[in-house]
């Protein structure tokens, strides 16, 4: 069950640090508005422990990001909106952030880039000078490289959030993605991810596509 307290004070962290010397408004009401968006119930994976593992992969990778608090911004809304039957969530999330961000006393220059990375979330392909981009996804990645016990349990929480699309469609499109993603030439791009979680990814990726269409 994720503390819901803790996760209040990191973002209220975060946001003060992200801020200029004037300050701004309580927190309080942003956070409260994340964290009830991320305990929405069509949600089985992108849920509050989703959200606070990126953010403690973010911090764990802080040391390559030229920003961390920005990407540590981004992570909190990169799937604040998430319908698993739309498209445009990613889209939809940034420009939640573009709202909110400017009124919580965020700089535009700032805003602009958290939404940025939560549109980025949409390819996970950052370019190769793009510091802040790689961390937060290799932080929304990592999951892949999971052990077994809690990859399994991540592949699961998807299919329930894709209840909805019968079983051959949803093993055909899973299957697709998987294949993509292997197709990559590296899932993660910080020292740290292709060091430690490139090959256990990949693992558990052609484990899952050999289930799928076995």
């Amino acid at each position: 069950m994720a503390d819901l307290d803790a996760l209040r004070n990191r973002f209220s962290h975060t946001l003060d640090r992200t801020r200029g010397p004037a300050g701004g408004p309580d927190p309080g009401p942003y956070s409260d508005d994340l964290l009830a968006r991320w305990q929405e119930p069509q949600r089985r994976y992108h849920t509050l422990t989703h959200l606070t593992e990126v953010l403690d992969r973010v911090d764990v990778l802080a040391e390559h990001a030229a920003d961390p608090d920005v990407v540590r911004l981004a992570a909190w809304f990169h799937d604040a909106v998430y319908l698993p039957d739309r498209s445009e969530n990613e889209e939809r999330s940034a420009r939640l952030a573009e709202r909110a961000l400017p009124e919580a006393g965020v700089s535009p220059e700032r805003t602009a880039e958290v939404a940025r990375l939560v549109r980025l979330t949409v390819t996970h392909d950052p370019a190769d000078d793009d510091l802040d981009g790689q961390v937060l996804c290799d932080a929304d990645l990592a999951i892949l490289a999971a052990p077994p016990t809690a990859y399994a349990a991540y592949t699961a929480a998807v299919r329930e959030e894709y209840h909805f699309v019968p079983n051959d469609a949803f093993r055909a499109g899973r299957a697709d993605i998987l294949r993509q993603l292997l197709d990559l030439p590296r899932l993660f791009r910080t020292p740290y991810g292709s060091e430690r979680w490139e090959a256990t990814a990949r693992y558990n990726l052609r484990g899952e596509l050999e289930l799928l269409t076995s």
